[in-house]
């Protein structure tokens, strides 16, 4: 950029000083995707029955037999009938998962009984396989049978407060600034975190963990500004797309400690004492260049100027005023006399849909925000059903993300935005048909398929951040992301429930999920391509994307933290 790009001209787009603020920031994020997946073994279920009103003396399971249920665990499944037990005081009781049944006037000990039963309630007293899980909030609270819509409850409300929290910090950092935005929601997300663990009830959990999306959410929203804002446009792109490879450690972090760790308490604390580090130095950080300008804090910009270039090993030459213009630089002066005289008009969400051709794109937008994040989620909170090893499959869902950013990257600087979108929804669509009609038994298909999916889905996540803020204009820009995000809140919200929808049929997340994704994808191919075009500053321009060759000049690109690829691209159809 002419004016305020020419911090990175001068002080370098990736240099020392970048480099260590961007690296520091990001290993925050692996926090936020900590605590986004974290619910996926803290609701965890383990084998359970109604607990016998006696002490159990034999047990009998089909054809298997022994004296305490845990010699019967290993064949146990809902799905084969009950598990008859007989008593010390020699009563015979057919447990069930949320029933028992005394058997009456019995003779011997048999696995069938065609005789009279008198059927009670468990009463809240269970008895849970051990062996895998120790200790979740499940076995801790009873979350099954009648309350095991309050366990399904967890990670929606969780997503709730994602969605929120997104709204509330987002509009607060463009008040106060990133930095105090960044300390205290990472303060906070260690103090939420560790007192969910102390959480003494559900309720109380369930509040803590509110709580707890809405600082998570609150992080990974400004964190991606915050990079954007100090990293040049020549590594832009990657900058913002490998803040989400971050969050996809976490997502490993999880299957990790997870494996290792069976007791839901400890599990929690150690997966938020991965914030304390960055509580030490996150107070060092600095506010970012662009909103010291932006609020006409030139005195500190100037400070901020003269550390980056010392930091860099360069000469603080860089002064304010070279990168003032008033004629065209209008985001960098504070002119209130020149507001007076021509006042701006303000542009609502309704501007999105001012045109037949803005309410496509817009509408098109909005739905791979949504398939985005639906798909996402319910990859990775599904990962644990696909059959195999729950913990390797959470694990691969989290590490399938990195090679995707990366090839996600290397195409959208070099194939297009558009062209790299669409397939990648394609792709995951069909992942998606292929998973349904694969047989059961082919488990390991099955897995790969899935990720797949998950790797395809990750890409097209990861590039519509980049994306949106190219296809609007500077006027309308931030509203539309923010309006994008809140689509991609809502996906996130629906996708748990979604997963839910796997106990009426095992395949119907996916059916949901690829159905969308294909039909979604399909429309992103009426999208204009953006790669090697300046970013538009009126609605007008905007709207001409894609059907003539942009009159937009180059010298007029304005201050915003979104990259631009160079090349040349042919113009698209529509």
């Amino acid at each position: 950029m002419k004016y305020v790009e020419r911090i990175f001209d001068e002080l370098g787009h990736f240099k020392r000083f970048q480099a260590c603020l961007y690296f520091a920031a990001v290993f925050q994020s692996i926090a936020c995707g900590i605590h986004y997946l974290a619910s996926v073994f803290l609701v965890e279920t383990p084998k359970f029955l109604c607990e016998s009103p006696g002490n159990i003396t034999e047990v009998l399971y089909g054809n298997h037999s022994g004296t305490v249920l845990e010699d019967i665990w290993p064949y146990f499944t809902s799905a084969n009938g009950t598990v008859a037990v007989q008593t010390a005081n020699g009563e015979q009781w057919e447990l069930n998962q949320c029933a028992r049944a005394r058997r009456e006037n019995t003779t011997g000990f048999e696995y069938q009984f065609d005789g009279e039963k008198t059927v009670y309630s468990c009463m809240g007293k269970y008895v849970f396989d051990s062996s895998e899980v120790q200790q979740s909030i499940v076995t801790d609270w009873g979350l099954v049978c009648e309350r095991e819509w309050l366990a399904k409850l967890v990670q929606p409300t969780f997503m709730l407060g994602v969605l929120i929290g997104a709204v509330v910090f987002g509009d607060i950092a463009d008040r106060i600034g990133r930095r105090p935005v960044l300390m205290l929601t990472s303060l906070c997300q260690f103090g939420f975190g560790v007192t969910v663990a102390l959480a003494g009830n559900y309720y109380f959990f369930v509040v803590l963990r509110f709580f707890l999306a809405m600082v998570s959410s609150g992080y990974l929203v400004v964190v991606f500004v915050y990079v954007t804002e100090f990293t040049g446009m020549k590594v832009r792109t990657w900058t913002s797309m490998h803040v989400h490879a971050a969050f996809a450690v976490g997502v490993m972090v999880v299957a990790l400690v997870g494996y290792l760790v069976r007791v839901w308490w400890i599990y929690q604390i150690i997966l938020s004492l991965s914030t304390f580090p960055f509580l030490f130095f996150c107070w060092k950080f600095p506010e970012t260049p662009f909103y010291l300008l932006a609020k006409g804090k030139h005195r500190e910009a100037q400070e901020l100027l003269d550390s980056i270039a010392r930091f860099n090993g360069l000469p603080a030459s860089l002064k304010v005023a070279d990168l003032m213009d008033t004629e065209t630089d209008t985001l960098l002066v504070k002119d209130s006399k020149l507001a007076k005289e021509k006042p701006e008009k303000k542009l609502g969400i309704l501007d999105l849909f001012g045109t037949l051709r803005m309410t496509c794109r817009t509408l098109t937008v909005w739905s791979v925000w949504f398939i985005g994040s639906l798909g996402y989620y319910v990859f990775s909170l599904g990962s644990v059903n696909l059959g195999g090893n729950q913990y390797i499959n959470l694990f691969l869902a989290g590490a399938v993300e990195i090679p995707s950013y990366l090839i996600g990257c290397y195409a959208m600087d070099r194939v297009g935005r558009k062209k790299t979108c669409a397939p990648a929804l394609l792709l995951s669509g069909v992942a998606c048909v292929l998973i349904i009609v694969i047989p059961k038994d082919f488990e390991v298909l099955i897995i790969i398929l899935s990720m797949t999916g998950k790797f395809a889905i990750a890409i097209a996540f990861g590039l519509i951040y980049l994306y949106s803020c190219e296809l609007y204009p500077t006027t309308i820009r931030s509203l539309a992301v923010g309006s994008g995000s809140m689509m991609c809140r809502v996906g996130s919200v629906v996708a748990p429930f979604c997963v839910y929808l796997a106990d009426i049929w095992t395949y119907l997340p996916q059916m949901i999920v690829g159905s969308l994704a294909f039909v979604i994808g399909v429309m992103t191919l009426w999208l204009p391509e953006t790669l090697g075009k300046p970013l538009t500053n009126t609605l007008e321009e905007a709207a001409a994307l894609g059907s003539a060759p942009s009159k937009v000049k180059q010298e007029k690109v304005e201050m915003q933290p979104c990259g631009q690829a160079d090349g040349d691209v042919e113009p698209p159809k529509v």
